[in-house]
C-alpha cells in the first residue's frame, strides 16, 4: 500500500491579511523576501505577527515593509526587536522598478496579502498590487460572493 506524501513541514503562514480582498481590487501579486532579525524570526515562528494595518511603498530605492506588528520575543533579553519598525523587502531592481511605476504613476497600493514561511524555511511575504475599491464595489463584490455560496447550496441540496 503507497503511503501519502507527508506534507511540507516548513510552510507555515504566519499572518493573512484577508480584509485585503474585500477593500482591494488585486491585480497582480508578488513574492518577496523579508530582512528581520533573529527575535523577529523566532517570534514568527511562534505565530506573533500581524499584517492587516500595514502597506508596502517604494522610497529611495528600495521596497519598505511599513506599520506591521511582529510581537516581542520574550526569551530574547539583550536583542529584542522593535515591533513596528519598517522593514525592507527584498525584489529585484527590474521588479522594484514596476512597482514604483505603478504606485507613482498610475496610483496602485502595495498592500501585504501573506506573510509566510516556505518549503525552504525562509520568511517571504506575498503582496499585492491592488486598486483601492468604492463602497459600490465591496457591496457587489459581496453580492456576488453570497450568489455563489447560494448557488452552491442549491446544487448540493438540490432544492
Amino acid at each position: 500500500m503507497a503511503q501519502a506524501k507527508p506534507a511540507d513541514k516548513n510552510y507555515k503562514v504566519v499572518a493573512e491579511n484577508r480584509r485585503a480582498r474585500f477593500d482591494y481590487a488585486i491585480e497582480s501579486d508578488l513574492e518577496c523576501g523579508i530582512m528581520l532579525e533573529g527575535s523577529e524570526v523566532k517570534s514568527l515562528r511562534q505565530g506573533g505577527a500581524n499584517i492587516a494595518e500595514s502597506y508596502a511603498n517604494v522610497e529611495d530605492g528600495a521596497l519598505w515593509l511599513i506599520n506591521s506588528y511582529i510581537a516581542p520575543y520574550d526569551q530574547a533579553k539583550t536583542f529584542r526587536h522593535e515591533e513596528r519598525r519598517r522593514r525592507k523587502l527584498l525584489v529585484s531592481r527590474k521588479e522594484l522598478a514596476r512597482l514604483w511605476n505603478e504606485t507613482q504613476r498610475q496610483g496602485m497600493t502595495l498592500v501585504p496579502l501573506v506573510l509566510y514561511f516556505n518549503h525552504k524555511g525562509i520568511a517571504k511575504l506575498k503582496i499585492g498590487v491592488a486598486k483601492g475599491k468604492k463602497l459600490a464595489d465591496k457591496r457587489a463584490t459581496e453580492a456576488a460572493r453570497d450568489w455563489q455560496r447560494q448557488k452552491q447550496r442549491l446544487l448540493r441540496h438540490g432544492d
